[in-house]
């Protein structure tokens, strides 16, 4: 009999300190309703669900009809499984790593670096760039989710230098005044160049420097809040939030060089390679190349590389609201949102399906893919029979097979699933 090529996975949790506690991290909900003899601890992060054939993180596939025991097994004795065209342009290996963060604590500062730059420093530090891929990623909110994202338009981070003198004391009369005098110029080559020496300058300034500034921000960000008065124009709650979470860190400040961006549940953003940010709260389904490549330069107690990092950015200031990656419908499928972004090695589809709609079909795709089920509860019909489907439940699918589902709950379907369109 022939192995099925559609088949459940049970997928790794990573326990980061900065991961929501509990049973308020979706990721934990997910995890437990996935499998009932699981028991969330109260007191454990349950940070990112990790659903790939990732070293780090190598799903288990739940069949007893299987021989291969991971996926990553899985694909390479059957790498047919995954596409032609996949297959050709990524060497037989899953392209794409999908998650699900749960966000209490502030990430790190942190870029991924592009192809050649990954592979330069894994070469040089493999301990602390595990590997050569580069790792552009997605984040979908799952909840209202907050993060850095890009840097601020010019004159936004101009009026920070005039409104924040502690912010101004980091970075230098001289670097501030070279931005101020070209904030107006249309050469985006001068533009850029200042704009990377001041964050640098930010960036590198001594510890000793840095906290003393900041405890005078904090101090008077604290006053005027107790005081009732307008904290906004200094980013105040953010910044004692930050600051709470990691006193005297560098990253408090980066707040004024970077856009601070909500996604509501359903929107997106896409960030592409030497692109700054930091995710600060929230849940979110992230997709992203298959790569734990990641350059930290603050809010981390992890491996900075301030140098790398300050070197590999894009300095291209734009305002928070283009940041914001807009899905497209499917016309096949009018449940279908369908989130493709600029880089071939991973798409992301949305799928809502109402509860009046008794039995929905999950097509074929030309590549693998894996889908998760966030709400809702159904069965399938066909290969897989009998086979039910909850919330945490996680299926790979093989190139070319496509699946019936029965709708089996009053409330919609959401799921999500990852591929690779190219």
């Amino acid at each position: 009999m022939a192995e099925p090529r559609v088949f459940p996975l049970s997928c790794v949790v990573q326990d980061y300190a900065w991961g929501k506690l509990g049973s308020d991290s979706v990721v934990a909900q997910l995890w437990s309703r996935g499998d009932p003899d699981r028991q969330i601890n109260s007191e454990k992060p349950y940070a990112e669900l990790w659903m790939g054939s990732h070293p780090k993180g190598d799903a288990l596939i739940i069949d007893n009809r299987i021989t291969e025991k991971t996926l990553s097994q899985w694909i390479s004795a059957h790498p047919e499984c995954l596409g032609s065209a996949v297959r050709e342009k990524f060497q037989d290996q899953l392209p794409f790593l999908f998650k699900v963060l749960s966000v209490r604590l502030a990430l790190s500062i942190q870029a991924h670096p592009d192809k050649t730059l990954a592979k330069k420093l894994h070469t040089q530090f493999p301990q602390h760039y595990p590997d050569d891929n580069h790792k552009p990623e997605m984040a979908i909110a799952l909840t209202p989710f907050r993060g850095l994202c890009g840097f601020r338009p010019i004159p936004e981070i101009v009026a920070f230098l005039r409104d924040v003198p502690e912010f101004r004391a980091l970075i230098g009369q001289e670097a501030a005044q070279n931005l101020e005098s070209v904030a107006a110029s249309s050469d985006e080559a001068q533009i850029r160049s200042a704009l990377q020496r001041c964050f640098t300058c930010m960036m590198q300034s001594g510890k000793k420097e840095c906290a003393e500034q900041l405890n005078l921000l904090v101090q008077r960000v604290s006053q005027q809040a107790q005081s009732g008065g307008d904290v906004s124009p200094c980013i105040g709650d953010l910044l004692l939030k930050l600051h709470l979470q990691f006193p005297g860190d560098i990253g408090c400040f980066a707040i004024y060089f970077l856009n601070v961006l909500t996604l509501h549940p359903g929107e997106a953003m896409f960030l592409g390679a030497n692109e700054p940010h930091a995710y600060l709260e929230g849940d979110c389904v992230e997709c992203m190349a298959c790569s734990d490549n990641t350059v930290r330069a603050g809010l981390t107690p992890k491996f900075i590389d301030v140098q790398t990092l300050c070197e590999m950015l894009t300095y291209t200031a734009a305002p928070a609201s283009s940041k914001l990656f807009q899905p497209t419908p499917i016309r096949e499928d009018p449940y279908a949102m369908v989130y493709n972004p600029p880089v071939p090695d991973f798409t992301v589809i949305k799928i809502e399906v109402p509860p009046s709609v008794s039995q929905y079909k999950v097509a074929g795709l030309e590549s693998a893919s894996i889908l998760l089920l966030v709400k809702g509860q159904a069965t399938i019909s066909g290969s897989q029979e009998g086979l039910s489907l909850h919330p945490g439940s996680v299926l790979f699918i093989s190139a070319n097979e496509c699946l019936v589902l029965n709708v089996g709950s009053t409330e919609p379907l959401l799921m999500f699933r990852a591929c690779c369109l190219l």
